[in-house]
């Protein structure tokens, strides 16, 4: 193993896990923290995805300190912290506190963090983020239902999570290439830097910078330029990463648990297109009003042409009233089971391709399938490929960030399997 990856929910993981397959480096995606004692797989690259976006900062902590040490006795030369690239976090992580500890287990002198993405839109300028040219803070992620994003500036927002000083890598040094860079690194009296960037080539300019670094924190954008460091060193060979992606028969159904303004659009257009939508709400679920089953009997009275679409998505206001009368924790917690039984019995049932929409979703239904390794096939949109498990049930799924993809994302995902 070359590089061992740590990302704190699937679908950025999957994301990530493309990022390295473009690059031409072998590359597998296990579902969840390894067994102590489990061998991982022989690949060039190896993310674990764990589901540590939101959970508790000691948990969050200790979750990922398991997976570094279990990726540096697998022969990691290098560690990844992957993390959303909208640095979906709060004052008391997770980070921030993930940032820390993987910096004192590894005994790194130095680190970044960098979440941009500019070819989904995510640029950082004098440290501060910006989603589709919006400062964050002004942005749809200032309503984000678990961590709403009220400051654009990673440096101060970074500044209230760690123990470690935080400085800036400057749009000037970056724009300069990598040796300015490495500069930079080396001058630095900070232990953890954010790095601007606004294009893709920055994006290359710091992956090159990083060559010598213990550890990596950022978005799945910085993954550009590290292939060719392990290539250059002579430890990686060309090689093409052609998929041949075999699909899976059976009908498709796609599962929307995001509340981003993405997977909205995503659905206002769907049901334009003529696909038939369900849409189930926590408090019919509390109230016994709605119920796997009867999901799953829609499902298959609907299925035809179009994939069925069940969805929990709503405007910020409405998934508040939700949240206010039922927790926040038990509001979320109550759809994603839901989500996850309805694509248990939906898979029993010959479901051949599923799309789901939604992080926390993603977690929550993968898990339900007991899929615990997944193929990576063909890039749908910037960040979101078609995968197929490895193990559990046979199945083709698209685990879409609720922030990705544009408007036609589930007709395109679909179209491309047809």
């Amino acid at each position: 193993m070359l590089l061992g990856c740590i990302a704190d929910d699937l679908t950025g993981a999957t994301d990530l896990s493309l990022m390295f397959v473009r690059g031409g480096m072998h590359t597998v995606q296990v579902i969840g923290l390894p067994e102590k004692g489990q061998s991982l797989p022989d690949a060039d690259v190896v993310v674990i995805a764990l589901k540590s976006r939101s959970n508790s900062p000691e948990e969050a902590v200790s979750w990922s300190l398991a997976a570094c040490d279990a990726l540096v006795e697998a022969g990691a030369k290098q560690i990844f912290f992957k993390y959303c690239s909208t640095f979906d976090s709060t004052p008391k992580g997770n980070i921030g506190p993930v940032t820390d500890a993987l910096i004192d287990r590894l005994g790194a002198c130095l680190t970044i963090a960098c979440p941009a993405f500019p070819e989904t839109g995510r640029s950082i300028y004098q440290g501060n983020l910006f989603v589709n040219g919006v400062p964050l803070n002004e942005s749809p992620l200032k309503d984000h239902p678990l961590n709403p994003m009220m400051d654009s500036n990673l440096v101060r927002v970074l500044s209230e999570q760690t123990k470690y000083p935080v400085g800036l890598v400057p749009y000037e040094v970056v724009d300069a290439g990598p040796a300015a860079i490495e500069q930079e690194f080396q001058s630095s009296v900070e232990k953890i830097l954010i790095v601007d960037s606004i294009t893709n080539e920055h994006l290359f300019s710091i992956g090159r910078a990083c060559r010598d670094l213990k550890l990596i924190t950022g978005g799945s954008g910085i993954a550009m330029g590290l292939p060719d460091n392990f290539r250059n060193a002579g430890l990686l060979k060309k090689q093409d990463m052609s998929v041949i992606f075999e699909t899976p028969s059976g009908p498709a159904v796609i599962l929307a648990g995001s509340c981003s303004a993405a997977t909205l659009g995503q659905i206002e257009h769907a049901k334009l297109s003529g696909f038939p939508t369900r849409q189930i709400d926590a408090l019919e679920i509390a109230n016994g009003l709605e119920t796997v089953e009867a999901i799953v009997t829609w499902v298959s009275e609907n299925s035809g042409n179009k994939a069925p679409l069940i969805y929990s998505s709503g405007p910020p206001e409405q998934i508040a009233e939700v949240q206010k009368k039922l927790g926040r924790e038990k509001a979320g917690a109550l759809v994603e089971e839901t989500f996850a039984e309805v694509a248990a019995e939906l898979s029993k049932a010959g479901l051949g391709q599923l799309i789901v929409a939604g992080g926390e979703t993603s977690g929550a239904v993968v898990s339900a399938l007991g899929i615990n390794l997944l193929e990576i096939g063909p890039e749908i949109d910037p960040g979101v490929p078609w995968t197929r498990a490895l193990d559990g049930v046979d199945l083709a799924l698209a685990l879409k960030s609720g922030n990705f993809g544009a408007e036609d994302f589930f007709e395109k995902a679909l179209e491309m399997l047809a």
